[in-house]
């Protein structure tokens, strides 16, 4: 059902403390791995939105059993089995992507045809990415041009050397996850930074990784085991709320328990560059990924060219980027951003489209956007199914001059179902009207 969500400019400053929800990449990413490992792999922290659950439903639909009680969840791993049904991944790309190249060499399915299927989102977005290195390595993957439903049919593998035209933390784990069974190594050359969860994760599960020249490289044959892990906060979400404190008068919001991997920083270099001055402190590593705490308070931005080498370091932050891009002083530039256009929405059009309904000009460009600050109108804005671009509209309806209504807003339980009630708590006005 579609829902609205109504936000009311702020009429005092953001306060409080905040801890973001966990880690939506690496609760993705143990769901798998405690899915595939002997023994009984202890989770706490795990994200519990639309798109973590449904990989952790494919788990369990594949063998796993998985149990929680206490904030904790328990996956008893080992052989998959073939499921009944196609799993389903909603909304969740990186679900998908991640299930076909773990999913492509598993000795214990051969001869069986495993489906994996998504909503008309998912459906609509590019799997050949993966589904070209996978085929290299010897999978077969059956598809529509390329996009789901995709039709695995696990059969050995042999590991490839495997140069990567684009940065990409989903295809890099794909094949890294398809190389744990494959005969010989398998090694992802990347030409840039990626997020690096699946890398700090697999020594915890008991699996040696080779991390530097030529590449990321694991070898086939070796045997997860379970680990006990705890999921950090998720900076992706956490942006939400340090943006809104950025750009509400004289707000004071003290973040804790928020990941700060440097392979995802680039938020932060990006706020700092726009003229923010968080105050970071770093805590000893929750698990194998650093966290710590981050101030945020109330700053005047500034245009700025946002260098492209940060893009795949902040690529899920982007729309909430240009949400403060549409609130400073002056020009901001973006660009080398193309793989915007591929996530859930278009995020480049999107978003242009969501600023201009709020007053913003906006010249849209191939591989990103030249955006002029200024004053934010009321209106109404369309989220186009994107949970990303829904909560960074509500984020500028915070300052501005009316109310702001958002459609499609239910979009925002697919990554943070509680994004309106942990802004409400620290002072804003939020609503939903159905």
């Amino acid at each position: 059902m579609s829902r609205r969500l109504r936000v009311r400019p702020a009429t005092r400053p953001l306060t409080g403390r905040y801890t973001p929800p966990g880690d939506k990449s690496v609760s993705h990413r143990v769901a798998i791995l405690g899915g595939l490992a002997a023994g009984e792999t202890s989770i706490r922290g795990f994200l519990d939105a639309e798109d973590t659950r449904a990989t952790l439903n494919a788990m369990a639909h594949l063998g796993a059993e998985v149990e929680e009680s206490n904030g904790e969840i328990r996956i008893r791993g080992g052989a998959l089995k073939p499921p009944s049904e196609p799993l389903d991944l909603g909304n969740s790309g990186t679900g998908m992507r991640l299930l076909c190249g773990m999913l492509s060499g598993r000795r214990e399915l051969k001869g069986n045809s495993i489906t994996l299927i998504g909503d008309r989102s998912l459906s609509s977005r590019p799997m050949g990415r993966i589904i070209q290195p996978l085929e290299a390595m010897g999978a077969r993957i059956d598809s529509e041009q390329q996009h789901a439903p995709l039709h695995i049919v696990p059969r050995a593998l042999k590991g490839i050397r495997y140069s990567m035209p684009v940065a990409s933390a989903q295809v890099k784990s794909a094949l890294l996850l398809a190389g744990l069974t494959a005969s010989g190594d398998t090694v992802v050359i990347e030409p840039g930074p990626s997020r690096d969860h699946t890398e700090r994760l697999l020594p915890a599960f008991g699996i040696p990784v080779r991390d530097g020249a030529p590449g990321v490289a694991v070898q086939g044959g070796a045997e997860l085991r379970a680990a006990s892990i705890r999921v950090p906060g998720d900076l992706s979400s956490a942006a939400f709320v340090m943006a809104a404190a950025l750009l509400v008068p004289d707000s004071d919001v003290a973040l804790e328990n928020v990941g700060l991997n440097p392979t995802r920083d680039g938020f932060l270099r990006v706020i700092e560059a726009l003229g923010a001055a968080p105050e970071m402190t770093l805590d000893s590593s929750v698990g194998l990924e650093p966290v710590g705490q981050v101030r945020v308070t109330h700053q005047r931005l500034r245009g700025v060219e946002i260098p492209a080498a940060w893009v795949p370091l902040a690529i899920d932050e982007f729309p909430i980027l240009m949400a403060l891009a549409a609130a400073a002083e002056g020009r901001t530039v973006i660009q080398g951003a193309q793989e915007l256009r591929v996530k859930e929405s278009d995020r480049i059009a999107v978003m242009r489209a969501c600023l201009e309904s709020l007053g913003v000009a906006v010249d849209e460009t191939p591989d990103g956007a030249v955006i002029d600050g200024g004053a934010i109108q009321g209106g109404t804005v369309e989220s186009q199914g994107d949970h990303r671009i829904a909560m960074s509209a509500a984020v500028l309806g915070l300052i501005a001059r009316d109310e702001v209504i958002i459609e499609g807003a239910e979009w925002i339980r697919t990554s943070y179902p509680g994004f309106v009630t942990d802004l409400n708590e620290l002072g804003a006005d939020l609503a939903w009207v159905d």
